[in-house]
């Protein structure tokens, strides 16, 4: 029988993540999005991820206003988010209390899906969210799997797991391919797999870097994936997702014909051109995050992490040893237990390998990040860190083996009384809770401009850095 694909446009989130680290302002998106509520969009992801943290450091924007602002055009189309389960949009585990009024608000703000995910696959870090979620009518939770390659990472253990998330309450799957280390046939046998054990509706999400995540789309539809995540293509391919208008293309007259109008399609992508254009020539769009390159099957660093990479070279004058830290972050990844590598293990695997190669010798600088992950703070590890590689970052500290938010106090009435001179509603507590200084030069920013205050003799960073 015939099965109409649903597509999932990514553009807004992790198409301008990956590619332009997230330097959009909601005012460049605002004139296009009435046109891309019109195509009927299984969903648009338009929040979470890296974008929340950005409005807030670099575009001098509340992310919640631009949620809202978000909700105000798309009159027709779900919403989505990406939320890194007990991490929220952050980089450490929150308490519970964090996690259970920021899904609330969330949705209150405008928010339909909750993609969540767990840096380490540990479903116990779900939980808090999934709950959270559950007791807001209409709301969905899709529990994502973060996909990656090593000996333990089978068949049989991405099935387990998409089980373990359907008995926590899933109301959809997604196979979160971060990397594009998802190869078709692998996919073929992985979405037949879940399909057969497990009766949600599944998505693909995987990204351009090794180039075979069109094919892989393909293989994944054929073996009854239901929706497919892409991106306009001016913010497409290389370390984003496949192009929306070709994945349209490609299925059109197919069983699995998406149904969506190319012409609109066309005036979509248009707007998006001088948006990319712009930011090729201020260097924001580096040609390192566009080419192909089938090392990532070796070194499996995601879109997001290799944009970082370059940066934090860069700022250390070390741009030559690229290749270097990228031959390190397989080994230290080895080291700390095989995470997967998406945010936050990420970031803390690739600024550790950036680490061992400027100075010269492994592990000789340790930031705490990686001391966390070794003492159990993030979860449990897919593979035990060997007692050596332990021993080497905490020496003999004992690390946990509970879920580490159970060691995590409440934490929302302490930062609302740490924020009261600068709290004009609700949401900006969570966005202190989430970023601390960045919220706070965020509100002294906001008051400087609300009394009419000329931002240097405010002592506030007045930077704004768009594309």
């Amino acid at each position: 029988m015939a099965k109409a694909i649903k597509i999932c446009d990514c553009t807004l989130r992790d198409g301008q993540q990956s590619l332009i680290a997230t330097r959009m302002r909601i005012e460049d998106m605002l004139p296009i999005l009435d046109k891309m509520d019109k195509i009927g969009f299984g969903a648009v992801e338009v929040w979470g991820g890296a974008t929340f943290d950005s409005c807030l450091r670099f575009l001098k924007e509340d992310p919640w206003e631009r949620l809202r602002k978000f909700r105000s055009a798309f009159s027709n189309t779900k919403l989505q988010m990406l939320l890194r389960g007990q991490n929220i949009l952050g980089y450490r585990h929150y308490a519970d209390d964090v996690v259970d009024t920021f899904v609330r608000k969330s949705i209150e703000n405008g928010i339909d899906i909750l993609r969540i995910f767990d840096a380490l696959n540990d479903a116990r870090n779900l939980e808090t969210a999934v709950k959270a979620v559950k007791k807001e009518d209409g709301a969905q939770a899709q529990l994502a799997i973060s996909y990656t390659l090593s000996d333990v990472h089978t068949l049989e253990y991405y099935v387990k797991l998409a089980k373990q998330y359907r008995d926590l309450g899933a109301d959809s799957i997604c196979i979160k391919d971060m990397a594009g280390l998802l190869l078709p046939q692998a996919a073929y046998d992985l979405v037949k797999a879940i399909k057969e054990e497990v009766d949600l509706p599944l998505e693909v999400h995987s990204h351009y870097t090794s180039g075979v995540a069109a094919m892989t789309y393909i293989k994944a539809i054929e073996a009854g994936a239901d929706i497919i995540d892409t991106d306009m293509s001016p913010l497409s391919m290389g370390t984003a997702q496949p192009a929306t208008e070709v994945m349209v293309a490609a299925l059109k007259g197919t069983e699995y014909d998406t149904g969506l109008d190319e012409n609109l399609l066309k005036e979509i992508s248009d707007y998006f051109k001088p948006i990319r254009e712009k930011a090729i020539e201020s260097g924001l769009l580096s040609t390192k995050v566009l080419s192909v390159d089938i090392a990532t099957l070796i070194y499996q660093v995601p879109g997001g992490m290799l944009s970082n990479l370059v940066s934090q070279l860069k700022s250390a004058n070390a741009e030559d040893k690229y290749d270097e830290v990228l031959k390190e972050i397989p080994k230290v990844r080895a080291d700390l237990g095989y995470p997967p590598l998406v945010t936050p293990s990420s970031q803390i695997v690739g600024t550790q390998a950036v680490l061992n190669v400027i100075m010269g010798e492994r592990y000789k600088m340790v930031p705490k990040e990686t001391k966390d992950l070794v003492r159990g703070m993030y979860g449990k590890t897919p593979v035990p860190i060997s007692e050596e590689i332990r021993k080497k970052i905490i020496g003999d500290e004992e690390p946990i083996t509970c879920r580490p938010a159970d060691n995590i106090e409440p934490e929302l009435e302490k930062m609302e009384a740490e924020i009261k001179d600068y709290k004009e509603k609700e949401e900006d507590v969570l966005s202190y809770a989430l970023f601390p200084q960045q919220a706070l030069d965020f509100f002294k920013f906001r008051q400087a401009q609300k009394f009419g205050i000329d931002p240097k003799l405010a002592d506030v960073d007045n930077k704004v850095y768009p594309i």
